[in-house]
């Protein structure tokens, strides 16, 4: 079967929907008409890249600058790889060796790389709500990838389209999100996705992990991994995320995969068909076993890995389009 053709300068979207955010700071309040239209172009630029020349011209003349203040290998990567095959100019901005090293305010930078005038920053924070005070001060688009424990919604929506481009569908299935919740943005962006889609959300992990008041959110609540992963059909697995701990939220990663790491045998209680997901960096032998985290028929991993290319690929392209629409 021939792949479908690379999307035109306008972007189509399912049913007549117009887009219409300027940035994309989180998930939280889109609708399921917003999320599906991403999912369904992600899926065309998933064959586009799967070919042997990966480029189109689609943002041609654009500039898109990786503004990331914490480390990241994949999430910085495949917003670079997503610019260039649409045939933007990427820009890597090194904060290590930057003036924000030097004293300079998160603004001031902000102003300084407004004044040369790129159309798309994408910004990773340690601090909650960075992205949004970026988007404030700035002419261009921002892209969040990644605010503190806030949200990560690139993420939510690369592990969406893994789930139904394998299951054929986000509603009614059961999904496990399993680890250290608490510091997580992953979670959040999960939760207020897979809720609009019509999964059943489940969190599970160690009480010191679980946000008091997660349950708010509309999700289950489990300690117990064994209950929590029961008949589950998603298995989604969370780094411990120890360089926010101070070690004082569970007595050693030992410790940790005896009662809360993934393993075969605890992935018995789940569906035989249940599927098993990493946002990575994966902890071996902490979150997850090897044996499960490279089971090939079962495990997701590198799927999320490449289709979150395909996913930042759509989501520039349509903050293009509400560009072009405003220019």
């Amino acid at each position: 079967m021939n792949a479908p053709s690379a999307p035109n300068d306008e972007a189509s979207l399912p049913d007549g929907l117009v887009w219409n955010r300027r940035h994309m700071l989180g998930i939280e309040g889109w609708s399921a008409a917003e999320i599906t239209a991403v999912l369904d172009l992600s899926d065309r630029y998933v064959e586009q890249n799967r070919r042997a020349d990966k480029r189109s011209t689609e943002l041609r003349g654009r500039t898109i600058m990786n503004l990331f203040f914490e480390d990241s290998t994949r999430t910085r990567t495949s917003f670079e790889l997503a610019g260039k095959r649409l045939g933007a100019d990427v820009l890597n901005m090194s904060v290590g060796s930057s003036s924000v090293k030097k004293g300079e305010s998160l603004l001031d930078t902000a102003m300084t790389l407004n004044a040369m005038r790129p159309d798309f920053l994408v910004v990773r924070h340690a601090q909650s709500g960075a992205p949004k005070l970026l988007a404030d001060k700035v002419n261009c688009s921002v892209l969040n990838a990644g605010d503190g424990t806030h949200e990560h919604p690139t993420q939510a929506l690369l592990d969406a389209l893994s789930i139904r481009r394998r299951k054929g569908r986000l509603e009614g299935l059961t999904v496990a999100i399993c680890g250290d919740i608490l510091h997580s943005r992953v979670a959040r962006s999960n939760i207020h996705l897979l809720g609009t889609m019509g999964a059943h959300v489940r969190v599970v992990g160690p009480p010191t992990l679980i946000p008091s008041s997660i349950d708010r959110m509309g999700v289950e609540v489990f300690t117990d991994l064994d209950e929590g992963l029961k008949d589950a059909d998603i298995v989604m697995m969370l780094r411990l995320q120890s360089e926010r701990m101070n070690g004082k939220f569970v007595p050693s990663p030992r410790e940790y995969f005896r009662f809360h790491g993934l393993t075969s045998e605890r992935l018995k209680v789940a569906k035989p068909d249940a599927l098993i997901m990493h946002p990575g960096p994966m902890n071996r032998g902490v979150e997850i076993d090897s044996e499960v985290a490279d089971d090939i028929g079962r495990s997701l991993i590198l799927d999320q890995v490449e289709f979150g290319v395909a996913v930042r690929m759509a989501c520039l392209r349509l903050l293009a389009s509400t560009q072009k629409q405003s220019n």
